[in-house]
């Protein structure tokens, strides 16, 4: 599997997302610009310019209209996919950790940090997708989580319930409406929780964590159903469609970086059995952790994005469809 490198940031990757298609990558980073690609040969086609901060969190709607970002400047912005056009910014108190669009596109969930004097918030917007500059400034839903602090959210496949990630390495259901916490799993990690992604129907979800682990979770129960553990704090899982893999992606912190060689430093993409539990493969490339990870929702490659600012876009391998490991198991999304 040949990569092709994307570089178009100067500082590390915090997050990058395939559109419904696949054939648009997004990209963001701390160096304050979100770049768009072409999938199939790694061309960009555009830059989104504007933030004055590190851009934390990206994503995109179905219809690859619109898309959302949140940053350190302390603000959420609206931006016109074809365009390049920044159509509306929601402004806060502290920096936006992270955004999801809903399943049907007409909300937006976006978490804020603790920081200064204010607490943790999720606020949730309802989104006017028949004018992109008409906004409604104050949100439809807000409420601050109780105890730890959330660090990741995703929209449930159960209307109004969001489910989040927190530093303490619980997860959560909330009502977004009432802002009550309908369950919590107190024990899903023992360290924070850097990455959730939800699967293609959103009843279970995969996430990954410092403490050295990834996890599937049943949505409704939040019970773990599956672990994953390695030896190097997570930072990013993804899910593959069509096939009975997870990706993993991690490394040790950039603080410890320098002091390890690329072989002890595991900067791979690790490829592990969905069912079985054990490590099927790895990817080698990155030279400092991988942040973030994401599968083509076709299941026919991935991108994963790392400290050292460089995105890296694998097609798979005509081998990869037609390895079974372990016999003939057929997944169906």
């Amino acid at each position: 599997m040949r990569p092709i490198l994307l570089q178009g940031h100067e500082r590390s990757l915090t997050q990058i997302k395939f559109n419904r298609e696949g054939d648009l990558l997004f990209t963001c980073s701390k160096d304050q610009i979100i770049n768009v690609w072409y999938t199939y040969n790694g061309e960009r086609l555009g830059t989104y310019e504007g933030n004055n901060g590190s851009v934390w969190t990206v994503d995109v709607d179905k219809d690859s209209k619109y898309m959302v970002s949140g940053a350190a400047d302390n603000t959420m912005r609206l931006w016109q996919v074809e365009t390049g056009k920044c159509l509306y910014t929601w402004e806060f108190p502290t920096a936006v950790k992270r955004v999801a669009f809903s399943e049907d596109d007409k909300q937006v969930v976006c978490i804020t940090e603790q920081r200064m004097g204010h607490q943790c918030a999720i606020r949730v917007f309802n989104i006017n997708r028949e004018e992109g500059a008409k906004q409604s400034k104050e949100p439809a839903h807000f409420f601050n989580p109780i105890g730890s602090k959330a660090t990741v959210c995703a929209f449930t496949n159960i209307p109004n319930v969001i489910v989040t990630g927190h530093e303490s390495g619980k997860v959560a259901q909330f009502n977004v409406k009432t802002g009550e916490e309908i369950d919590n799993n107190e024990r899903a990690h023992g360290d924070t929780i850097t990455d959730l992604q939800m699967s293609k129907d959103r009843t279970y979800f995969i996430t990954s964590s410092k403490d050295k682990s990834s996890r599937i979770h049943d949505t409704k129960s939040l019970m773990v159903i599956k672990t994953y553990t390695t030896e190097t704090p997570l930072n990013s899982a993804a899910l593959a469609p069509n096939k009975p893999y997870v990706l993993l992606g991690g490394g040790q912190d950039a603080m410890s970086v320098t002091t390890t060689s690329l072989r002890q430093g595991k900067f791979e993409t690790r490829f592990w059995h969905k069912v079985f539990e054990e490590e099927v493969g790895r990817v080698k490339g990155h030279f400092g952790p991988i942040n973030t990870l994401a599968v083509h929702p076709g299941g026919i490659g991935y991108a994963s994005g790392g400290e050292d600012g460089f995105v890296r876009m694998h097609h798979f391998d005509e081998t990869y469809f037609r390895a079974k490991p372990y016999g003939d198991y057929d997944i169906e999304d």
